[in-house]
């Protein structure tokens, strides 16, 4: 009966329904995916420029939850999968769990102070004011007035330590003379780490325990339905994550106690760091909520025991011919025995390795596809995380509905499934095409292109002839006396189309605030005007990001959503052929050993390769007190190749390894007279297979 703590009221046993525990289940599925896939990949860039972290460092953080699930795996499987053991206890607790991660997760935003854009209020050439503190400086310090024995260097010197005194790093030792100024939030990651842990930990009843307990509570027949509503909403949920995600963005981190009409920010800024934190703070106590009605449900519905299962396990040579009589490993001494039966069927090892692969390329992706969309095609943090959202619905939602669908639909056996999962994974590969498209860098002075047309001040890097060599072309001769600092970013884009570094590098002299956004002139730099039909044309430069000329991002989208759809349809069938080759008694413990080998091989190395590979495109960095900072500019042509090459290697191995399991596959040899009439039955009720014995 359904019930808490041995209290079980009559109104609740309505919902004992295998229909009621797919719903809770459902939701559990696709809470997971919301904040795991859809909000933490949302905020990667944003939490990257708030505590200046690198994307290696984002990507260990996405590493910890598969490195928690892989830790917890064996046990919630094995002890969670054992005859007399409570699936719904173990899933509940999970859940609870994964509330507290997402509470740790948003703890950092409350742990350190109000966000700064730069560490400078008016970032403008500040060379009136900073001579005129200069002077004082020098005067104080000789004791005579500045005249004709008052060198330009001892000037020069005093404007130098103005100026590292404005960016908060003293002369000598680099360090911050105010302990507020330049802070390094870097420290943070380590809350992040240990939330994603917690997450991970908590998932990970959800697709082993969960899995199975919708297949024992269900027929055969409507066991692919169930399981593929199920896997639907578990790729919905992150669909949901990145639309949801990305409108918070649109709000100000510090919206609570900042009036954000005063900043001169807005989301298209790129300095704006958005309200990262706002979801994980509502998932956490939804995840509370939603442990309640999961935890009263028994260990088995009502008429599971009428429920009869066929094996369609893989026949090993070991077999002798016979279907392997069923045995029961409930014991912590027969965890290796179970595991060598397991070792021992190759199409399960190939299955598990091509889930590998599967999932290098999709954990990869879905944490940083967002951030190659916004640097490739200049689009902010909250319309990348929409257009996720619009091509993760149709094509990860439908494409899992639909493998599950047609499974049933065109009665595939075990062979026949695998052989589907393998055309599906070709036309995949196909299109990875789309990482061939890649767009030119922006203009910005001093890194993709020099500030003048006639500057010889620019030096090729080894890599590319397009990119130059940092810092020392940031300076330039019409900004050389302001002195700027380097720890205040804060891009422009000019009337010229040419981003720079910050106002004071495009030698802006004046800042005015307009309808929340900021406006700068007499920018020494800048040698063009806006146009009279422009909204800001009596000004220089503007704090936003300047239009890309590039047109291939619906091309990219396009192409990006027919890659998604076809890997997801080959989810549930991968899923539906891991189930069906091995034996009743171990899909439990077959499923914990399968997300073991993809969370080792694939989705724990997979956040950290991105990232490492994606750091190494990066051709400007941000600079502070410490030495350490996020990445501000990116090298397209780069990064798209870069995803190009993991890519095309993850969808030829998966290639490869559904070959190798549909070749060894080894159908049963015989069934017992009530198999056979239990198939009989099947085809008259049009629920039947072909040939082979089957199970889920």
């Amino acid at each position: 009966h359904c019930g808490w703590f041995g209290v079980r009221p009559r109104w609740i046993q309505r919902f004992m329904t295998p229909k009621w525990a797919l719903f809770w289940l459902c939701w559990a599925g696709a809470v997971q995916g919301l904040v795991v896939n859809g909000f933490i990949n949302v905020v990667i860039t944003t939490i990257e420029r708030r505590f200046g972290l690198r994307s290696t460092q984002t990507g260990l953080v996405a590493s910890g939850y598969d490195i928690a699930s892989f830790l917890c795996l064996v046990p919630v499987s094995y002890f969670g999968g054992r005859l007399g053991a409570s699936k719904p206890r173990w899933i509940g607790w999970g859940v609870a769990v994964m509330g507290l991660g997402a509470f740790v997760f948003a703890l950092p935003h409350f742990l350190v102070g109000q966000y700064r854009a730069t560490n400078s209020d008016h970032n403008v050439c500040p060379l009136k004011d900073v001579v005129a503190v200069a002077v004082a400086a020098t005067t104080s310090s000789s004791g005579m007035i500045p005249n004709g024995t008052t060198t330009m260097a001892e000037l020069g010197s005093a404007v130098a330590a103005q100026m590292a005194r404005g960016e908060g790093c003293s002369l000598d030792n680099g360090l911050p003379l105010d302990p507020g100024a330049e802070e390094n939030l870097s420290w943070n990651v380590w809350f992040f780490f240990t939330a994603q842990l917690l997450l991970g930990a908590g998932a990970s009843p959800l697709y082993t325990l969960g899995v199975t307990y919708i297949d024992e509570n269900v027929s055969k027949k409507m066991s692919s339905v169930y399981l593929g509503i199920y896997y639907t909403m578990a790729v919905v949920g992150p669909a949901a994550g990145y639309v949801i995600g990305g409108q918070l963005l649109l709000f100000y981190t510090d919206m609570f106690v900042v009036d954000t009409s005063t900043l001169g920010l807005t989301p298209h800024s790129k300095v704006w760091v958005g309200a990262w934190w706002i979801g994980f703070v509502f998932m956490a106590g939804f995840c509370l909520l939603l442990a309640v009605p999961i935890l009263a449900y028994p260990r088995a519905l009502p008429g599971s025991e009428k429920l009869e299962k066929v094996s369609e396990a893989h026949q090993g040579a070991s077999d002798g011919g016979e279907q392997t009589r069923q045995q029961t490993f409930t014991k912590i001494r027969e965890i290796p025995k179970a595991l060598a039966a397991l070792l021992k069927n190759p199409t399960f090892f190939f299955l598990n390795l091509a889930g590998a692969s599967e999932g290098l390329v999709i954990s990869g992706f879905a944490v940083f596809l967002p951030k190659l969309i916004e640097n490739q095609f200049s689009v902010t943090a909250v319309w990348s995380a929409l257009l996720m959202g619009i091509i993760t619905v149709p094509a990860g939602g439908g494409g899992t509905f639909l493998g599950g669908y047609l499974v049933k639909k065109l009665n595939l056996s075990c062979s026949g499934i695998i052989r589907f999962c393998l055309f599906a994974t070709v036309f995949a590969a196909l299109f990875t095409v789309c990482f061939f498209l890649s767009c030119p860098n922006l203009t910005f002075a001093g890194v993709t292109a020099p500030y003048f047309p006639q500057d010889n001040l620019r030096t090729p890097d080894a890599r590319s002839t397009e990119l130059f060599v940092l810092p020392k072309t940031l300076d330039n001769a019409c900004n050389s006396r302001c002195s700027c600092s380097k720890a205040n970013y804060e891009p422009i884009c000019g009337a010229d189309g040419v981003m720079y570094y910050s106002p004071c590098h495009a030698g802006c002299s004046e800042e005015v605030n307009v309808v929340g956004a900021k406006v700068y002139r007499d920018c020494a730099c800048i040698n063009a005007t806006f146009g009279p039909s422009e909204p800001y044309r009596s000004y220089d430069a503007v704090n936003t990001m300047c239009e890309s000329r590039c047109n291939h991002l619906w091309i990219f989208v396009s192409l990006c959503f027919l890659v998604m759809f076809f890997t997801f349809l080959a989810t549930m069938p991968a899923l539906s052929a891991t189930l069906r080759c091995v034996h009743d008694d171990q899909r439990s413990f077959a499923l914990g050993i399968q997300w073991i080998k993809v969370r080792v091989l694939g989705t724990i190395p997979a956040p950290m390769i991105f990232g490492r590979l994606i750091d190494e495109t990066c051709i400007l960095w941000q600079e502070s007190c410490d030495g350490h900072g996020a990445c501000l500019v990116y090298d397209n042509a780069f990064m798209s190749k870069f995803m190009l090459l993991l890519a095309l290697i993850g969808k030829a191995c998966s290639i490869l390894f559904f070959f190798g399991a549909w070749f060894y596959y080894i159908p049963p040899k015989s069934m017992t007279n009530s198999d056979k009439k239990q198939q009989q039955q099947q085809q008259v009720n049009g629920g039947a297979e072909d040939g082979h014995v089957q199970k889920y």
